[in-house]
């Protein structure tokens, strides 16, 4: 389901605006939110809520801000400040089987990289710092990422390229992938209709990249590693074959 919801959000709400410049050929390119740091602060929403819970993670979208909200907030021995200057190390995990799923799935490290990176990407493209906040009783767990103040203050006689149904990167190896699924095909029937021998290539070059793209998904979202997953175009990646 995290695939899924990323894919949504990214097809829905993530925009890139291009604004070009009469002094000089280069245009200057952002995103109102970068899919990189989407990506971090939602899988630590889940890989660190309690499931003992019954509230669900929230995410909030808004001209604004995107606004993800998770319970429990951040043990005690982490402060809000370490947050914010990209040093904070949980000394316990509350869910080490479901992270080691997302491991599986290339969606976290696992390393406690994830609060850094956030803080990396949202700087990269010219954003503003992303809010940590918490409750004093630690009951709830707030990550604000702040849009792009370009797209925010854009004049109205701009007129910004914006693309809501592009995805950030498409990769030749990512291109191919689409291509070779003319019909759902099984991870080994994908990976042979590729001319690939190389299992773990094919995997972190070619099939994870095709999946978090939102170019492709799969069949059984919900079991991943079932003998009867297999992998299709999304109505994105139909659109981007017609389109290329």
């Amino acid at each position: 389901m995290t695939r899924e919801a990323l894919s949504y959000i990214q097809r829905n709400y993530l925009r890139e605006t291009i604004i070009k410049h009469p002094d000089r050929a280069e245009a200057t390119r952002v995103w109102n939110f970068p899919y990189a740091a989407l990506k971090e602060a939602l899988v630590n929403a889940v890989y660190h809520r309690s499931y003992e819970e019954r509230e669900p993670i929230e995410v909030r979208i808004s001209n604004e801000e995107l606004v993800i909200l998770s319970f429990p907030g951040p043990d005690r021995s982490i402060r809000l400040e370490d947050f914010q200057a990209g040093r904070a190390v949980s000394r316990r995990y509350r869910n080490r089987r479901i992270g080691e799923f997302l491991k599986e799935l290339d969606l976290t490290e696992g390393r406690s990289t994830g609060i850094p990176k956030i803080l990396k990407v949202m700087a990269a493209n010219g954003s503003p710092a992303p809010l940590f906040e918490s409750d004093e009783d630690r009951l709830s767990f707030v990550i604000r990422l702040p849009v792009h103040p370009l797209v925010r203050t854009i004049p109205p006689e701009v007129t910004p390229e914006v693309t809501p149904e592009v995805t950030p990167e498409v990769t030749p190896e990512v291109g191919r992938v689409v291509l070779a699924l003319q019909e759902a095909l099984s991870r080994t029937g994908l990976q042979q209709a590729l001319g690939l021998k190389d299992e773990k290539h094919f995997r972190q070059a070619y099939l994870l990249p095709a999946l978090d793209s939102g170019l492709v998904e799969m069949t059984r979202p919900e079991t991943p590693r079932s003998s009867k997953q297999r992998y299709r175009r999304t109505p994105l990646g139909q659109r981007w074959l017609r389109d290329r």
